[in-house]
C-alpha cells in the first residue's frame, strides 16, 4: 500500500515514514494501519500523513454558489464604504 510520512507537527512520530499495512474507517473518519517500530502497528488519521487527500476537494468550500456569496458580500461591502466616505 505504500508508505506515509507523518506531518501533523504535535505527533510523537512527526516527520517520520512507517509502512502502510491497512486502511479504515474509524469513527467515520479514514485512519492508516501503520507498521511500527519495535512496538508493532498503530493508528493515525490519513489527514495527518503526506497521504491526506486535498482539503479544498474534501470541504468542498469553493463551489460556485460560495463564491458567488462571496462577491456579493464584497460588493456590498464596498458600495457601503463608499457611502460612508470610508477608505477600503
Amino acid at each position: 500500500m505504500g508508505w506515509a510520512l507523518i506531518t501533523h507537527a504535535f505527533h510523537p512520530f512527526f516527520d517520520q515514514r512507517f509502512q502502510i499495512l491497512k486502511s479504515r474507517q474509524v469513527a467515520g473518519r479514514e485512519t492508516l494501519i501503520l507498521k511500527g517500530t519495535e512496538r508493532g502497528t498503530f493508528a493515525v488519521l490519513r489527514d495527518w500523513t503526506d497521504q491526506a487527500k486535498p482539503a479544498i476537494a474534501a470541504a468542498g468550500f469553493l463551489d460556485v454558489e460560495r463564491l458567488t456569496e462571496l462577491v456579493d458580500l464584497i460588493e456590498a461591502f464596498k458600495k457601503k464604504t463608499s457611502l460612508t466616505g470610508v477608505d477600503s
